[in-house]
């Protein structure tokens, strides 16, 4: 099979690095990739929303199989766009298409959808800056921290969490009425606050069946401790350890069940991967929110776990044969450290020199937000390389990590030093 990825992070890397140890794959396209899939594959300057551009790789190259990335050309309508294109529409699309999507696309759409089909959530309301006093009065019922979300895509940054009333509804006036957010805060949801550890189940399904992958923990605070800003994740740790076989089948009779039959029931169709932002409060799990791909940074440490040829299932996906897969795990504990660039979430510098990547050997480097120029590696977006290792226990895998990192250098290059900490 020709197979296209669209998507130039780590995650983008990660399925790469997977799809290309598949004998089924015969020549493998990322656009717009990065430097590392520019190694095992070859890069196309295209981007992931220009659908008329994508429609011209994929006759021009003989795609068979399109395996989406990132949520904005799902929420934007790709799959729809193969499916009503004559020329295209034999091509096997791993993303859900539009109606689907919108339970990223969306926090309300998302939240009246857990309400529907009675999945656990936290409580919430929504508000527009023609309600926004309501917003006010709301927040006053509830007990702090304040959660407001974003209705739209915020790039993993829309969500804030604050322990003052007034600084709360300063926020919220914030994201309403100055559109902090620009058009994703045209609607805010505000949550009651869910207290417990948060983890990410990740679901493959075809429309009617489905499959677990291994669960992950990710971190997205900058800071040590789980400080300072959100990211979009600084590591990720797999399995979770404090996730028992208890929990682990109360996710699924409660949470997974209820929500491939619910994507039917609603007629939403879905062929892809389904991301359960999960809380464990006390022994029970609870929704934080849906992201319909996979996660990025926890792919790093899911796929490597995953034992299968991953196009055979991405394959089994696509032509509605899911049922017929046995999903192999790697009994190892996999993590991955993130490394980004000097003042990252907020402003930093590109274009940085990246050395000794050659020199790692005990771990894998996936590239993010780094490119080739003259020959040599350089940074080009905020997180720039995730260091993924195996080990008997997450321990063992977290030191290789941190050995392999002291290898590599780039100007102005931090990360959190205590991925694992809380577990």
């Amino acid at each position: 099979m020709n197979i296209l990825i669209l998507g130039s992070g780590g995650r983008e890397h990660t399925f790469a690095w997977k799809i290309a140890q598949s004998p089924k794959c015969e020549k493998l396209f990322v656009a717009p990739g990065n430097s590392g899939t520019a190694e095992i594959a070859t890069n196309v300057n295209v981007g992931v929303t220009d659908f008329p551009a994508i429609k011209i790789i994929v006759l021009e190259n003989k795609i068979d199989l399109v395996v989406v990335g990132p949520e904005d050309p799902l929420v934007n309508g790709i799959h729809d766009y193969f499916l009503n294109d004559s020329e295209i529409k034999h091509v096997l699309v791993i993303g859900p298409q539009k109606a689907a999507a919108e339970l990223e696309g969306s926090k309300e759409f998302a939240k009246e959808f857990l309400y529907r089909h009675n999945i656990p959530t936290a409580a919430y309301a929504s508000f527009t800056k023609e309600t926004v006093e309501k917003g006010y009065t709301f927040l006053e019922t509830l007990s702090p921290p304040y959660v407001l979300k974003a209705d739209g895509l915020a790039a993993g940054k829309g969500v804030v969490i604050l322990k003052d009333l007034e600084e709360a509804k300063a926020e919220l006036k914030s994201m309403l009425v100055d559109a902090k957010f620009g058009m994703a805060s045209n609607k805010v949801v505000i949550e009651e606050f869910l207290d417990g550890i948060e983890l990410s189940c990740f679901v493959l399904t075809d429309g009617e069946h489905y499959k677990i992958l291994p669960t992950a923990k990710d971190y997205k605070r900058i800071g040590e401790g789980d400080t300072g800003l959100n990211t979009g994740g600084m590591g990720a740790v797999s399995p979770v350890p404090f996730a028992t076989e208890e929990f682990l089948s109360k996710i699924e009779e409660r949470i997974v069940k209820p929500t491939i039959s619910g994507l039917k029931k609603d007629k939403l169709p879905y062929v892809g991967f389904v991301f359960i932002g999960l809380i464990k409060v006390g022994d029970e799990p609870k929704v934080i929110e849906y992201n319909v791909r996979m996660g990025d940074p926890e792919t790093e440490v899911v796929l490597p776990r995953l034992k299968n040829d991953f196009v055979d299932i991405l394959e089994a996906m696509g032509k509605g044969a899911l049922n017929t897969i046995d999903i192999e795990i790697d009994s190892r504990a996999a993590t991955t450290i993130m490394l980004v660039s000097g003042g990252y979430p907020e402003t930093y510098e590109k274009g940085k020199l990246i050395t000794g990547v050659a020199s790692i050997t005990d771990s894998i480097a996936f590239h993010a937000g780094a490119q080739i120029k003259d020959g040599e590696i350089i940074t080009s977006g905020g997180r720039v390389m995730a260091i993924t290792s195996y080990g008997n226990t997450y321990q063992e895998a977290i030191k290789k990590s941190y050995q392999s990192i002291d290898k590599l250098h780039f100007d102005k290059m931090n990360y959190r030093k205590d991925i694992g900490f809380d577990l």
